[in-house]
């Protein structure tokens, strides 16, 4: 199998990228580094890996044949799509269309890496996939959930009108190595600040909720998903719900933190709930998540650990 993943060299993407690899596929990364990085993927030696820089809002051009093509680029985390409207909307829009285009000149077929965003600030829960969300958007957050909303609709449209073999997979959060400490999420703030010592800072009163699940049970349903006859949206998440300040005062536990926990204001339009209803991914796929939390976050603070020593 070939198979190209925009966004490749992202926290998300560059696991697929290995993940890829070990099963015997061949891989064309693509990405612009606009939020990913090469330190990523510098450890993949691969022959079978290419690695090619572009912005998929361009026209994208591969040779040779494709069986897959994955379109994981975007901005994911609230820190880069504040930042970065605008390439949040392009990415999910035009860069959604060539890569449509593109898995319909190769007679590939196709998997959008959406979000659990797209529930907006759920009035259900848990989600499941047959909800068509709460979102506002003129918000600020409206750039990403939008951005997501579009993208799914247009495969839909590639689907019923050129009759492309497309997937949808909803991620709810997800952690482990390679995300960046500085992008904004809750887990790498809470790690790095307890690993330096910070104040971890919780947002509202820490009683929203987030189910979050580990980067390697996340690629082995994204590849359940690829082998299956499904186009319909699939959840893919940890269905264990737990507030925030939970979050920061096991995280704070893990590490071995002095740090005490602050509170501050709460972003606009920030979620109240967030779980995912797996049932679907049960059914079609066979799968849920294997790696307790504990665990994950165990790992996950080890390798962070690493990059806070460094100077």
């Amino acid at each position: 199998m070939r198979v190209l993943v925009t966004g490749g060299a992202g926290f998300i993407g560059s696991h697929l990228c290995d993940f890829l690899l070990a099963r015997g596929c061949e891989v064309v990364c693509m990405d612009n580094l606009l939020t990913g990085s090469t330190d990523n993927i510098a450890h993949i030696s691969d022959p079978r890996f290419l690695f090619v820089k572009h912005d998929v809002t361009n026209y994208i051009v591969v040779g040779g044949p494709l069986d897959y093509v994955l379109h994981f680029a975007s901005p994911a985390s609230p820190i880069d799509y504040l930042e970065l409207p605008i390439q949040t909307l392009k990415v999910g829009a035009l860069g959604t269309h060539k890569a449509l285009g593109l898995a319909k000149e190769k007679r590939a077929r196709f998997l959008l890496a959406s979000t659990s965003e797209v529930y907006g600030d759920p009035l259900v829960h848990p989600q499941r996939e047959d909800y068509w969300g709460n979102v506002n958007p003129v918000g600020p957050r409206g750039v990403y959930d939008e951005a997501k909303r579009f993208a799914e609709a247009m495969v839909m449209a590639y689907h019923r009108v050129h009759g492309l073999d497309a997937r949808i997979v909803r991620i709810f959060n997800t952690y482990g190595p390679r995300m960046r400490l500085t992008d904004g999420r809750a887990i790498p703030t809470f790690v790095r600040q307890a690993l330096r010592h910070e104040p971890l800072t919780v947002f509202g009163d820490g009683s929203q909720t987030r189910s979050f699940t580990y980067i390697s049970d996340l690629v082995e349903g994204i590849w359940a998903l690829m082998q299956a006859e499904v186009n319909e949206p699939v959840n893919l998440g940890n269905p264990r719900e737990m507030t925030l300040l939970q979050l920061a005062r096991q995280i704070s536990s893990l590490s071995g933190s002095r740090s005490e926990i602050v509170f501050r204001p709460l972003p606009t339009d920030d979620p109240k709930v967030r779980q995912p209803d797996i049932g679907k991914a049960r059914r079609l796929l066979r799968w849920e998540p294997k790696v307790e939390v504990e665990e994950g976050l165990a790992r996950t603070i080890e390798w962070c650990r690493k990059l806070v020593a460094q100077p």
